[in-house]
């Protein structure tokens, strides 16, 4: 793809063209962290909407953009669901937008019909996992039929992954033509600099491991993520087992909840409670320290769009486990950045954390490459030039008005993309399963 920049040839309109961003729940605003303001310095008027939430807010006062909320539940609610979708269609209606890119399931089944009902040109569909890929019966069916549906409606699918898109188009034929990856993938890269190997954040891994009582010198396997059976957790619990028999003094980090959607065993959780070699934070804000306690990372997921947090374990230069699953394929080098294991395999799985931790050589090795291929592939900047691009394009081809200019250079990256803490991305990983430039007032869509 040929690389843009945010000058173009046309006549400089009075605004930018209007760009909407849809997402079910506020936290996942985290996923525009820096894109928002990026794409803003380019010329875009960017909205926002999302349910209501303090990661709406947020987006809107460090990014500069505006915002709207929504209320959207997650799960099927038919009757909230055709409200949410009226205000919606009100909202579009009203803001007349160039480009609508809904991400998430609900906001992007939602978004995209009441894109269609307010005759958006460009609609665009950001798929960053399918549930319909673990599940069965009825809900199976209502699941395909919601990603049949929105891809209908969708000008253009942006799957976040090589992996995704290859199951996507198997599950949902008429997605072939329609789907695209930018790039390596993801949504919106990983920032190198949350997880620089300084003496700051190793010194406060030190002192977590005195917090939690961990000897210095004892095996660390961690996990970030949500505490769901989708998740491997219940395998990740057998295989840690495994391993305490050959490295009994090894510990075991789950940072994140145990959630009642998708629930692990009653008896598991009981266990992992149990355990005093099993550490339980719970969700965690700023996990960046947490990383650099770690010895390996661990993520057993049975499916991922592309998941964040093996990239930002490689950044900390730490050695990745994982199923061989959708997503997690496309974060992980086999044998280079880490190693990857069949689905389900507790042997296969317990098998590999025992290796990394009977060969610091090969932790090192792996950790380090693992750095360098995250720097090399998946820095924020990108995806935001890709995304840049693919917006260009959809508008030339619909004749619609292009970015402003901005002279014959790239369009800077905001200030504000440092303004972020570790709780704008720990929130938007959580979810891995909205004025004018600087108005940050939020408002809530009414219903008339």
């Amino acid at each position: 793809m040929a690389r843009r920049n945010c000058s173009n040839s046309a006549e400089p309109t009075q605004r930018g063209p209007r760009l909407v961003y849809l997402l079910t729940d506020s936290l996942a605003c985290g996923f525009l962290r820096g894109q928002a303001g990026y794409l803003r310095e380019c010329g875009f008027d960017i909205t926002v909407v999302s349910s209501p939430g303090e990661g709406l807010q947020r987006i809107a006062n460090q990014e500069g953009v505006r915002a709207q909320a929504v209320p959207m539940q997650r799960e099927i609610a038919p009757l909230a669901d055709v409200r949410s979708l009226l205000q919606l269609v009100r909202l579009l209606r009203r803001l007349r937008p160039e480009i609508v890119n809904a991400g998430t399931m609900k906001a992007a089944l939602l978004g995209m019909t009441a894109a269609w009902l307010a005759g958006v040109p460009v609609r665009i569909y950001t798929l960053h996992g399918l549930r319909l890929e673990t599940t069965t019966g009825l809900k199976r069916s209502i699941l395909h039929w919601a990603e049949w549906w929105t891809t209908r409606l969708a000008h253009r699918v942006i799957c976040v992954s090589k992996s995704l898109k290859e199951v996507y188009t198997d599950l949902v034929p008429a997605a072939a033509r329609k789907a695209t990856v930018l790039g390596a993938g993801s949504c919106n890269g990983v920032d190198p600099g949350r997880f620089e190997p300084v003496e700051t954040l190793r010194r406060q891994a030190a002192q977590l491991r005195t917090q939690w009582e961990i000897e210095p010198d004892a095996p660390v396997i961690g996990f970030v993520g949500r505490l769901v059976r989708d998740k491997g957790i219940e395998e990740l619990a057998e295989a840690f087992q495994r391993v305490r028999r050959r490295h009994p003094r090894a510990r075991l980090v789950l940072l994140g909840d145990f959630e009642s959607g998708d629930p692990v065993a009653a008896e598991v959780q009981q266990q992992l409670r149990d355990d005093a070699a099993v550490i339980l934070p719970g969700f965690v804000q700023e996990t960046a320290p947490y990383y650099f306690l770690m010895d390996v990372f661990v993520l057993p997921s049975y499916r991922e769009g592309l998941p964040s947090v093996p990239l930002e374990a490689a950044l900390a230069e730490v050695p990745v486990v994982g199923f061989r699953s959708t997503g997690i394929v496309d974060s992980v080098v086999d044998g280079e950045t880490g190693m990857l294991v069949p689905r389900g395999d507790v042997d296969a799985l317990s098998h590999a954390i025992a290796t990394y931790l009977d060969n610091a050589e090969l932790r090192r090795q792996h950790g380090q490459a693992g750095r360098r291929w995250v720097l090399d592939v998946f820095r924020p900047q990108r995806v935001w030039q890709a995304l840049l691009d693919e917006y260009v394009r959809c508008l030339e081809s619909r004749n619609l008005p292009l970015p402003k200019k901005t002279g014959n250079r790239q369009c800077e990256v905001p200030a504000a993309e440092s303004g972020w803490d570790d709780a704008d991305t720990a929130a938007a990983n959580r979810d891995t399963t909205d004025g004018e430039g600087g108005n940050a007032a939020l408002t809530e869509e009414k219903p008339r």
